[in-house]
């Protein structure tokens, strides 16, 4: 696993790893853990599990524990005490559906690096104000899509993002080719009726589909 120096370092580097971040919502941990290795195996190391169900927190340390070429970040983070919960179960970043003052307070203070979501340039700038300069933007597709990305990079060119929301192999590359885009993410590699069916020969052929975009 890549090791960096500061919070901003880590977020900057993992965002390098592969042109997208698969976002994952899963409640049983051997499906989860199965998963991230053919995520894994297909060049997509970054894996978002959101805390979206019940068993969200125990997918996460099985795949912590499980997957050590995972890096594991936990998703939906709505609530302060869920930083620690998630950072407990082995999460290496804390990823946002949007940034309230004092859910973004909590993130700066974090021990682990960070990617707020926004889906305005005032929330953008809050956040940059704030030290975080790689953000998601999220509803990406119901937010100005990449208009609002081409938009916001003279004004803001120090922020970076991670447009999430409505995304697909064949929408991704137009995002990707943005200059203030670090990477996408999406869950069309992990479509529902493969992981329920344990497909995972399937979800590693759509991965390393979208490993190789903008390569």
């Amino acid at each position: 696993m890549p090791r960096f120096d500061t919070k901003r370092e880590t977020i900057a580097g993992y965002a390098a790893l592969a042109p997208v971040i698969p976002v994952v919502t899963v409640d049983d941990a051997d499906q989860a853990v199965a998963l991230a290795r053919a995520l894994v195996a297909a060049g997509l190391p970054v894996v978002e599990i959101t805390l979206r169900t019940s068993s969200a927190l125990r997918c996460i340390e099985a795949v912590a524990r499980d997957v050590p070429d995972a890096i594991v970040a936990a998703g939906t983070v709505i609530r302060p005490k869920q930083i620690e919960q998630a950072t407990d179960a082995g999460a290496k970043l804390l990823v946002t559906p949007g940034t309230s003052p004092k859910m973004a307070e909590a993130l700066a203070e974090a021990s682990l690096p960070a990617m707020p979501a926004c889906a305005t340039v005032s929330e953008a700038l809050f956040l940059l104000e704030l030290g975080f300069d790689l953000l998601k933007f999220f509803p990406a597709g119901a937010s100005g899509s990449t208009a609002w990305l081409k938009s916001v990079s003279a004004p803001i060119p120090e922020v970076r993002f991670c447009p999430t929301g409505g995304l697909d192999l064949k929408s991704a590359p137009d995002y990707l080719a943005c200059p203030n885009v670090a990477c996408v993410g999406g869950s069309w590699m992990v479509p529902k009726d493969a992981v329920s069916a344990g497909d995972w020969g399937r979800v590693e052929t759509l991965a390393r589909e979208a490993a190789q975009l903008g390569r």
